[in-house]
């Protein structure tokens, strides 16, 4: 993969500084290339209300993630460094304003980066927490690919636009399942089908996340009308460029593995 056009969507460590609003899935921190649009907002996103994901994480190397279990937040493996002890990394929960002094603020003790994770697909890991995280909901895992499908809900902190600034707001927006056939139409020999799912809108652009916003949950409501999620924010060429998607981990394969990983992590 070329990091001179397709990179990952997490932001560099220093330059995690809190802007005015944002949302999106992100990739890593390589430097952006050209400026994709003239993209104002969330590229297309709103600021979420508080409550509205409570499950979401705000990760201090520059990363969202999703609370998978009281004291596990799921995440993209390119937001880490390999798997073992680790208390480098705080985990911020709770809020949505990254400044609110409500917020949940909690140390890591351990990471597990997926198995066999080698900078293409396999793009998740599991951060284990120094206590629980009380009365804020988890965020359940799809186990099928039976939600790959319609409109899907993005939200992270991530720049606002490609080479922008990591935001201070949770921000939000919706895109729409891009198939494998399509997508690789866009991406070629880089995407990973059947460890990797596609969505964006591919017409227009627009609507997109961004870096920073790596780690973060792509989600959707199941049968039930609860979020159930089924990507992990990984990487895409810029941000919301039309008929380039944006390329998330497809949860659904490896739910099986995050399962058995969470349990080695004591969750």
């Amino acid at each position: 993969m070329s990091y001179l056009k397709h990179f990952k969507r997490a932001a560099a460590v220093g330059a995690v500084a809190l802007a005015a609003v944002s949302l999106q899935p992100g990739t890593a921190g390589a430097a952006p290339a050209g400026d994709g649009g003239n993209h104002t907002k969330v590229v297309g996103g709103t600021r979420a209300q508080q409550g509205e994901f409570p499950f979401m994480v705000r990760l201090s190397m520059g990363c969202g993630g999703a609370l998978y279990a009281k004291d596990i937040v799921l995440t993209a493996a390119h937001c880490v460094d390999g798997s073992g002890p680790d208390t480098s990394v705080t985990a911020t929960a709770g809020v949505v304003d990254l400044k609110d002094p409500k917020a949940v603020k909690v140390k890591s003790t351990e990471i597990l980066q997926a198995p066999g994770y080698n900078g293409k697909g396999k793009d998740w890991a599991l951060i284990k927490l120094a206590k629980p995280i009380k009365n804020i909901p988890t965020l359940k895992i799809a186990e099928s690919d039976k939600f790959n499908n319609g409109d899907f809900t993005i939200a992270g902190w991530g720049a606002d636009k490609e080479g922008g600034q990591q935001q201070r707001y949770l921000l939000k927006a919706q895109v729409p399942f891009v198939d494998d056939a399509t997508c690789g139409k866009a991406y070629g020999t880089d995407l990973t089908p059947g460890d990797e799912i596609c969505a964006g809108k591919l017409d227009t652009g627009g609507v997109d996340t961004c870096q920073g916003d790596s780690g973060g949950p792509m989600f959707r409501k199941d049968d039930g009308g609860r979020w159930i999620q089924v990507g992990i924010v990984s990487w895409g060429e810029g941000c919301a460029r039309p008929g380039k998607p944006g390329v998330y981990t497809e949860v659904s394969a490896f739910a099986a593995d995050i399962k058995k990983g969470a349990g080695r992590l004591g969750g």
